[in-house]
């Protein structure tokens, strides 16, 4: 059996490389990737802390959130197209969105 520490370490590597990622990449799509590996980040925590505690209340939570993440990686995805086509460009720096 593998400890709940283990899997703690990994939830919070996991979520140090999404939030690095974050603020150093100048790409949307490597943003929103990053946003994304923070979620599971944060779905590993709550399956590791409902399996140590023996409760179905964090895997119900993180089936919820695995949702909202795939309804947000559509619609997401979907203003990335939209920005795509309109500006020609992903780069963060490039994109101001208020100037017509």
């Amino acid at each position: 059996m593998v400890p709940t520490a283990y899997y703690l370490i990994l939830a919070a590597m996991l979520f140090s490389i999404g939030i690095a990622a974050f603020l150093i990449k100048r790409n949307v799509i490597t943003i929103f990737i990053s946003i994304e590996l923070m979620l599971n980040a944060v779905n590993l925590t709550f399956v590791a802390f409902a399996h140590m505690w023996h409760q179905v209340s964090g895997q119900i939570f993180v089936f919820f959130v695995m949702v909202v993440a795939a309804a947000e990686a559509a619609v997401g995805l979907a203003i990335i197209i939209s920005i795509y086509r309109t500006r020609q460009t992903l780069n963060v720096d490039e994109l101001n969105l208020m100037k017509s």
